[in-house]
């Protein structure tokens, strides 16, 4: 076991009859937060290294200190401890205009971002993909502290913790937000419309098939989480203490 973690865990909603198989996944200990895409799993650890998973074991991804990266349509991008934003380009990261806590690459090939004071951006689709036009950000209405995007739609979550949808094409049009009941610290999309959010207990939780959901479930762990990520079927799960969890139903 792994810090109380059996081998393999199965959860369970016997009402709706989904089960989630839950093991031990590669570990780059201490991890510090994962992302999944594109059929990549790419992470950060505790001492601002970024990996990709590559079969059983994790793989240095650039040279450039990271401490969240994102992988989808447009690519691999990464914010250091600066809050200055990189695209992985060729065999490194390289640096692009703009300062963002924290930048998510799910959606249909813009990459959006949050500032450290909750402003939300947004780079289309054109920009992201050319490095030599990485400069004009569109500044958004709201304010997140997370910003999850799938080819379906947007989420974020707020210094409230209060959770939010939108419905956006890779143009960066102004978001109409809808407000989604429950609450959670965090938030991340896959491409087939299941949402995953992890909320102050480090309980995750899933909502239903349509693009705003039906509702929470709530997946019960024996380790606390604060971080998750989802992509074709599988769910990456950070640990408090920085072990790295796969799930699959």
């Amino acid at each position: 076991s792994i810090e109380g973690l059996p081998v393999t865990l199965l959860l369970c909603y016997m009402e709706q009859h989904t089960c989630w198989t839950c093991s031990a996944a590669p570990q780059q200990f201490p991890a510090a937060q994962i992302d999944a895409g594109q059929g990549m799993v790419v992470m950060t650890d505790k001492n601002s290294n970024a990996f990709f998973l590559s079969g059983s074991s994790w793989s240095k991804l650039g040279s450039v200190p990271l401490k969240h990266v994102s992988v989808g349509p447009p690519g691999i991008w990464g914010v250091d401890r600066q809050n200055e934003v990189y695209k992985f380009v060729a065999t490194d990261f390289v640096p692009t205009r703009g300062e963002y806590y924290q930048v998510d690459a799910g959606g249909q090939g813009q990459i959006v971002g949050v500032t450290i004071s909750d402003s939300i951006h947004c780079l289309n689709a054109n920009r992201a993909s050319s490095i030599k036009e990485l400069m004009n950000w569109n500044t958004m209405s709201g304010l997140l502290i997370y910003y999850s995007c799938a080819p379906t739609g947007c989420w974020g979550v707020n210094s409230e913790e209060q959770i939010y949808f939108m419905q956006m094409s890779n143009s960066c049009n102004e978001p109409v937000w809808n407000r989604i009941g429950g609450a959670a610290i965090s938030v991340e999309v896959g491409s087939d419309r299941n949402v995953f959010v992890v909320n102050r207990d480090g309980q995750t939780g899933i909502s239903g098939q349509v693009p705003q959901g039906t509702g929470w479930k709530k997946i019960e762990m024996s380790v606390k989480i604060k971080h998750a990520s989802y992509d074709l079927g599988y769910l990456w799960l950070v640990s408090e203490t920085g072990f790295i969890v796969k799930c699959t139903k």
